[in-house]
């Protein structure tokens, strides 16, 4: 009878090491081999071009959620691409005109944004 459970508890066992592996190796490379040496560069913000270390509730530029919003906008793109790409065959010839009607609006939509300036970094 219980063997027929063991196939469920060795999932469970190898689903706990394959979660709990990464952490543990991770915390065992940065404790026990990494060597820890701050800096001034290490220690500067990244990418938010504020200091991460500072009110939560400070006011910053809006121009941050712009530029979010526009990787979203092509990055889901390129995410409708893929599929199109793979089953252009079997749509044929409307599925092709219908990804150019697609990618045509979002063209218009990327020359109205570098028009108004919103790709423009001061």
């Amino acid at each position: 009878m219980l063997e027929n459970y063991f196939p469920i508890l060795m999932f469970i066992l190898v689903g706990l090491a394959v979660g709990v592996a990464p952490i543990a190796l991770g915390w065992l490379a940065s404790t026990a081999l990494g060597v820890n040496r701050p800096d001034s560069e290490k220690l500067s913000p990244y990418e938010c071009g504020f200091e991460a270390f500072e009110d939560a509730r400070m006011k910053f530029d809006v121009r941050y959620y712009l530029v979010a919003i526009l990787f979203i906008l092509f990055d889901l793109e390129i995410a409708f691409l893929f599929p199109w790409a793979v089953v252009l065959e079997e749509i044929g010839l409307f599925g092709f005109f219908a990804m150019l009607l697609f990618l045509g609006i979002l063209v218009v939509g990327f020359v109205y944004e570098w028009m108004k300036g919103a790709l423009e970094w001061e």
